[in-house]
């Protein structure tokens, strides 16, 4: 079966200590890996304040993986999203190849900086 690239952002409920946050992230990283995903990029963006209270929280711990599956494993980590009460709120996206190409430009450093010119260095 031909991989696709998806990547998945879940949000964690703040009440969780250091450890039973890493739990849940291990977690959901061996759901993707035992169903034949390939990680390209994990991302732990931390605790962040949330656009809108959810289920009466204002913040909540941002996780993100990038990796390459069948597209028979999003069924089955939608699944394990909903069935764990630590996840407030969870969102899974096919990636094109124009996606795929800007991911690594930013993991690169090369997203957000002007384009140099040649006549750059130089002084007038």
């Amino acid at each position: 079966m031909f991989p696709n690239n998806y990547e998945t952002v879940f949000i964690l409920t703040p009440v969780l200590s250091d450890a039973q946050m890493k739990d849940a992230v291990d977690k959901f990283r061996k759901v993707l890996t035992d169903n034949g995903a390939e990680l390209v990029h994990e991302d732990h963006m931390g605790l962040r304040k949330l656009a809108y209270p959810i289920q009466h929280k204002n913040t909540g711990y941002y996780q993100l993986f990038e990796f390459k599956a069948p597209g028979t494993i999003i069924e089955k980590l939608n699944t394990e999203y909903l069935r764990d009460e630590r996840i407030i709120r969870h969102l899974t996206v096919s990636l094109d190849k124009h996606a795929v190409a800007y991911n690594d430009r930013k993991r690169n450093g090369l997203v957000g900086k002007k384009k140099q010119t040649e006549n750059a260095g130089e002084a007038k």
